[in-house]
């Protein structure tokens, strides 16, 4: 039998009583009410706002989800960027369709996204890498990332030689990496409310616009 902490899992809850969430105050447009939620976040000072799990569909066919940063958000999509080469990329290769999930828990407010990937231009890419602190810039072109590595020192190694290659001067940004967008078709909100009685509305993109919908809690 698993030796669990002490603590009694089963009795730990939150009472969500914070706001509700209504057809007649939530804007037409999902993106609009993602923005005022996320402004909250960081208004209340929460952790890593723009932290989002991703979620794709493995070569195997099952899931494979992990933590990313939101670096943008317009009419093509969220963006977040990373290594094409990593599982995540080679999942949205073979498969470019995923899910993103936002929990704001101190404000009770979750977002469910779900939709279609594609590359950001080169050049947004660029953009971003060339905004990124040094030391970051460095660990893109150290890290073969989710590969197989025989140990943390072989990541200090490359490190230290790929320094000393680019000295002082400009850090080219890595050929295999680089942005993603996630095109959304569906947007679920989720406002935390008392009894677990929740309030969630999804929307749904539709030719012109987006169809909302009360969902059950």
């Amino acid at each position: 039998m698993l030796d669990f902490p002490p603590t009694n899992l089963r009795d730990l809850r939150v009472s969500y009583d914070l706001d509700s969430l209504t057809e007649e105050t939530a804007p037409a447009d999902p993106h609009i009410l993602f923005n005022l939620w996320l402004q909250d976040a960081l208004a209340h000072a929460l952790p890593e706002p723009n932290a989002m799990t991703l979620s794709t569909i493995g070569s195997d066919g099952g899931p494979n989800s992990r933590t990313v940063l939101l670096k943008g958000l317009d009419e093509r999509g969220f963006h977040f960027f990373t290594n094409y080469d990593s599982r995540k990329g080679r999942d949205i290769a073979a498969n470019p369709q995923a899910a993103l999930t936002f929990l704001w828990t101190q404000r009770h407010h979750q977002v469910s996204v779900r939709g279609t990937i594609t590359k950001l231009p080169r050049e947004d890419a660029e953009s971003y890498f060339n905004s990124r602190p040094v030391g970051h810039q460095i660990g893109a072109w150290v890290s073969d990332q989710s590969a197989v590595i025989p140990g943390r020192e072989w990541l200090h190694e490359r490190e230290a030689e790929l320094a000393v290659r680019f000295g002082t001067g400009p850090i080219p940004c890595p050929p295999n990496w680089g942005g993603y967008t996630l095109l959304a078709s569906e947007i679920e909100f989720w406002q935390g409310r008392v009894s677990r009685l929740h309030d969630r509305l999804r929307y749904t993109r539709q030719e012109g616009g987006w169809k909302m919908e009360r969902l059950s809690p």
